[in-house]
């Protein structure tokens, strides 16, 4: 029995000396072999820090490479987890900036909660201590950024891009504000985002999605490793590629052509609705606004210009189309059979209502049809024509009149937003019998036909944008139909272009017959052949025009004009409105022809380039 006792106690003994050698050895690999456990005994917390996607490129309709990515490394910090006894002067010297620069990127005028005053940041959250640092600066902080509790490295995209050209189309980059970080989680602040052009149209496709590395930090804030091996983090998503319809050749002559001048260029393709070009000058080099340490005063400089270059005059100017909206009028007044296309209406320099002139002209030959009536751009002729349409329900009845012309402008996307995939488009203006009505009964009195007729010829209250004067020329070169302006070719996804979308293949159809169209095309072709517009005249390309003086009561008249070419099968369609140029024929016609054989040629010929010499050296701009 005894014997058995001390067997017991013996084998008991041996268990108890096994288990305390399992756990030594146990104890040995934790602390000595296993480092990644050391690590995590020693972090105190698991920190989740974004990784930020390149953003999409984009290109031109040609494979062009406009718009890039950069990578940057930006400098964070978390407030709550700065050492206080962090080395300040030898910080600083690695970064070059001083003490008093530290403290100023430091003070985001905290409250008591550690939350900034404005609400954009917080003690306890990341923010940017100083953006974009050079790879010398980067290379240097990196061997002691481990002495820096608090401090740590982000890697950054922002734009770059291959020309100074198309600033307006493309747009720019912004930081989210405090109120899209509160209502949106995927920001926070310091993120970008698109603030104008297509990188805010198209900001969702462009941004791709943030992924999200786990990292372990110990009580002082210092990275220790990955958590968990990266099981649990998440790739980056790359923004999409955006293929644009802009022919960047075609957008760096338009921008040469309109040096030294205010205005806008649209062209389109009659046959798509791609644009082709946008020009609103004066422009800017997009490089400017790329996110650097000068962007700031850059901003400023083109903010305080006079001339408004970043003010896009294409989408935002709403100005009278002048003699261009003749056009309309004719396809109207042959619509509604308010005037025949064989109708000869005198004209002795002017419009005359009960012997005295109501409007004048220019010395012109009597025009015996519609078509002559273009060519010469006779007020006289458009005058009475239009006073035919409002008058089509009667005299005393203008209000039905101009409410069925009014009808037709919508079809032409007059007056109506045109949905172009652009930012704040505006839409123009057409007064409605309502709002005669509403200023006539102020005074007790009603209107009539002549009180407006200077609708007629594109002066009063009619307004339209550059855009809406490029959409009218394409209308004019389908005979009848166009499709919406659109800057989105394709969408580059995995690899793979995808066609824009189906809402820019929708054709939309005016309420005029396509018939109607033939003489008025005839007579756009006669005002570049022996009419207004005879500066643009190119013998090989058969352009049709129609050329447009807007009346400017603070000085010298707005140049336009409207053009397609060629003739039959358009390739392109193009608006020119040039600020204080004077007649349309003068500068904006010439514009135009040169516009048009560029792109249809790729060449200016010899010929013309007397041409080509003169419109470069008009100087319309005002001094800064």
């Amino acid at each position: 029995m005894a014997k058995e006792l001390k067997n017991r106690t013996i084998h008991i003994q041996i268990f108890f000396i096994l288990i305390m050698l399992l756990l030594l050895v146990k104890a040995a690999e934790l602390q000595i072999v296993d480092e990644s456990s050391k690590k995590v005994a020693q972090a105190t917390t698991v920190y989740q820090l974004p990784v930020h996607p390149a953003r999409g490129s984009m290109y031109d309709r040609t494979g062009k490479l406009m718009v890039y990515n950069i990578p940057i490394y930006n400098l964070m910090v978390t407030y709550d987890l700065i050492d206080p006894n962090i080395n300040i002067p030898k910080f600083c010297n690695i970064l070059g900036i001083t003490e008093e620069e530290y403290h100023k990127n430091l003070n985001k005028n905290w409250n008591s909660r550690g939350i900034s005053k404005d609400g954009r940041f917080s003690k306890s959250i990341p923010f940017i201590f100083i953006n974009r640092l050079s790879v010398e600066t980067y290379a240097r902080l990196q061997e002691s950024l481990y002495e820096f509790t608090g401090f740590f490295v982000e890697l950054r995209y922002v734009r770059g891009y291959n020309y100074p050209n198309a600033g307006h189309v493309l747009g720019y980059l912004r930081e989210v504000n405090q109120k899209e970080v509160e209502t949106n989680k995927k920001y926070r602040p310091g993120d970008f985002i698109g603030a104008t052009g297509l990188e805010l149209v198209y900001d969702e496709e462009l941004r791709g999605k943030k992924g999200t590395r786990y990292v372990l930090k110990d009580n002082l804030g210092r990275e220790m490793g990955t958590y968990q091996n990266g099981a649990l983090d998440e790739r980056a998503e790359a923004g999409k590629d955006i293929v644009t319809t802009i022919d960047l050749d075609l957008q760096a002559y338009c921008e040469e052509l309109m040096q030294n001048r205010k205005g806008a260029i649209v062209a389109i393709e009659p046959s798509t609705g791609e644009i082709l070009s946008m020009v609103s000058a004066p422009t800017y080099d997009p490089n400017l606004l790329v996110f650097n340490r000068d962007r700031g005063k850059a901003y400023q400089q083109l903010a305080s210009d006079p001339n408004l270059p970043l003010y896009n005059r294409s989408v935002l100017s709403e100005q009278p189309p002048g003699s261009t909206f003749k056009l309309v009028v004719a396809l109207i007044a042959l619509q509604e059979k308010a005037t025949e296309i064989n109708r000869t209406l005198p004209c002795s320099r002017g419009y005359y209502l009960g012997g005295a002139m109501r409007m004048g002209c220019h010395g012109h030959p009597t025009c015996t049809n519609i078509s002559m009536a273009v060519q010469h751009s006779c007020n006289a002729y458009f005058a009475h024509v239009f006073r035919n349409i409002v008058d089509m329900r009667g005299y005393t009845n203008p209000a039905a009149g101009l409410d069925i012309f009014n009808e037709h402008l919508v079809s032409f996307g007059i007056g109506v937003p045109l949905g172009i995939d652009f930012p704040q488009e505006n839409d123009g203006n057409f007064p409605t019998s309502a709002y005669y009505n509403n200023i006539y009964k102020r005074y007790n009195e009603r209107w009539y036909s002549p009180y407006i007729m200077s609708l007629g010829i594109g002066q009063g209250e009619m307004k339209l944008t550059p855009f809406q004067l490029a959409n009218l020329a394409a209308i004019i070169a389908n005979r009848g139909h166009y499709y919406t302006p659109h800057f989105s070719k394709a969408i580059i996804e995995n690899n793979v272009e995808k066609p824009t979308y189906d809402k820019f293949r929708v054709q939309h159809t005016t309420k005029i017959e396509r018939r109607h169209f033939e003489p008025i095309i005839e007579g756009m072709e006669n005002v570049v052949r022996a009419g207004t517009g005879g500066r643009g005249y190119i013998p090989e390309i058969p352009i049709c025009g129609k050329t447009g003086t807007v009346q400017n009561p603070h000085g010298k008249d707005h140049s336009v004009f409207i053009a397609f070419a060629p003739k039959e099968n358009p390739k392109i369609a193009v608006a020119v409105y040039v600020e204080h140029g004077g007649g349309g024929g003068s500068v904006a016609a010439p514009t135009a022809s040169l516009i048009i054989e560029k792109y249809l040629t790729g060449k200016i010929a010899p010929s013309r380039q007397y041409r080509e010499d003169a419109v470069k050296s008009l100087n319309l701009l005002a001094s800064p």
